[in-house]
């Protein structure tokens, strides 16, 4: 967010608005210069106190609005008298752990000189240094619903002298499961007319539009007009190639497009480990990430992504959303999402911030059916292309996949570990999207090699 002349942002500048000297340095060292539309809309109403309920697409900069409005509101006004080390004065909770890191990473930079104690929770690894952390004294505290509500029930923190409160992503928490568990925490903080509170949604439905209300202070609704539901850098193009020719196909086209970054979202895990052993085998250097994937593994994946080591992500949708990887340059659909929003998440992967990006869709024997819901949505007709036979690449054989060694008892189970969340499959080894149709582990391990890493 440097350049005035970056269509993505709007004419006002952060310069305008009356931030305290530690959010406007913070603010400059990252670069950001002018709003885009969400935080121009947003800020004016959030600065003065007014609950606001924000919809905007995917990459616009919903973080830094909220990021801005906490600092401001928490160094304006003093804490509560009595508030002790382990009560939070910010509160931000968000569907996914890699949102959530990345919404830390984002708070640690712009409010570097700050003086905010940051803490982070989120299920998957390091409950014990989560705990001591937050324990030790915490001013803002981001995560995931199932560790949070953990650590509150076990008295870790406790949320009643909470002045601003953040929902990110509300649409996403419906879909996943997780409104009990919202409102669960939000009724153990003060009443909506004694905290500033934010929501924000790529859609303000009608459900994200009661829980608003419901928890919230007469709320603002902001919303970002657009006349496309895509980001607008995106060069979108649909292949309709058999399902023997889509392996082919991948290849030759990642060879065309020499990639640098590049990710290729795929509906199993099976259909994860055969891309993986086939880019692995013909030369690209690919990894996996899904949902049996251990937190410290995806975050090391995802580096070693961001520093070009590895130039192919593989994914399932646990990677569509909360990502913000920069430089992304291709997303590759090898199997369209049979959700048509999931396919707006994933191509939101690239075009972020302004830039320009690619999003190429195979519509094949199995998911073909998905291409008139995905259209009706967008509101446009994906540019379809021909599967030229040139482009179809000769193979060399897979790469073999390596069985990882199981944990937990004598029959694959996982084992429950400390702080494992009580929720179906929040610590399991295997995502609910990614645990297959039910077969025994025993037949499981016999028919499906464990997916490679890296």
């Amino acid at each position: 967010m440097t350049s005035d002349t970056d269509s993505h942002l709007s004419a006002t500048r952060f310069a305008e608005f009356d931030l305290p000297e530690p959010v406007r340095h913070g603010l400059e060292s990252a670069g950001f210069t002018h709003c885009t539309p969400i935080q121009a809309k947003t800020l004016p109403l959030a600065l003065r106190g007014v609950d606001v309920a924000g919809q905007a697409q995917t990459g616009t900069g919903k973080t830094a609005a909220f990021l801005v409005a906490i600092f401001t509101h928490l160094l304006r006004n003093q804490p509560a008298e009595g508030r002790r080390a382990n009560q939070p004065r910010a509160f931000i909770v968000a569907p996914t752990r890699e949102l959530a890191i990345q919404i830390h990473k984002d708070a640690e930079s712009l409010g570097s000189e700050c003086g905010f104690r940051i803490a982070l929770a989120y299920g998957g690894t390091d409950y014990e240094a989560q705990r001591e952390r937050i324990a030790a004294g915490v001013d803002i505290l981001i995560g995931t619903p199932g560790r949070l509500i953990d650590y509150l029930k076990k008295k870790v923190y406790d949320l009643r002298a909470v002045e601003v409160a953040v929902l990110d992503e509300a649409d996403r928490m419906f879909d996943l499961g997780f409104i009990a568990d919202i409102r669960y925490l939000f009724r153990r903080m003060p009443d909506p007319e004694r905290r500033l509170s934010m929501l924000f949604s790529a859609t303000l439905s009608y459900r994200v539009i009661e829980l608003a209300y419901e928890h919230m202070n007469a709320p603002q609704q902001v919303e970002i007009e657009t006349d496309q539901v895509t980001a607008e850098g995106v060069e979108q193009v649909l292949y309709y190639p058999g399902n023997d020719e889509k392996i082919p196909l991948l290849v030759g086209l990642l060879r065309r497009i020499e990639p640098a970054r590049t990710m290729v979202f795929v509906n199993t895990k099976r259909a994860a480990d055969r891309v993986w052993s086939y880019l692995q085998g013909n030369g690209f250097s690919a990894a996996v990430l899904s949902g049996d994937v251990h937190q410290r593994k995806r975050q090391t994946l995802l580096k070693r992504f961001e520093q070009d080591e590895i130039t192919v992500l593989i994914a399932t949708d646990v990677a569509a959303r909360g990502l913000h990887v920069p430089g992304v340059t291709h997303v590759i659909n090898f199997d369209l999402p049979q959700a048509a929003e999931d396919y707006v998440h994933r191509i939101g992967r690239t075009a972020r911030a302004g830039e320009s990006g690619h999003a190429v869709s195979f519509a094949c024997e199995d998911y073909a059916f998905s291409v008139p819901d995905i259209e009706a949505f967008i509101g446009a007709k994906i540019p379809g292309a021909a599967v030229d036979p040139e482009l179809l690449a000769e193979l060399a054989p897979p790469a073999k996949i390596e069985r990882r060694p199981r944990t937990g008892g004598a029959r694959g189970k996982p084992s429950g570990g400390k702080g494992a969340s009580s929720k179906k499959g929040a610590a399991k080894t295997h995502s609910n999207s990614d645990a297959g149709s039910g077969r025994s582990s025993r037949r499981r391990r016999k028919r499906r090699p464990t997916p490679p890493s890296s």
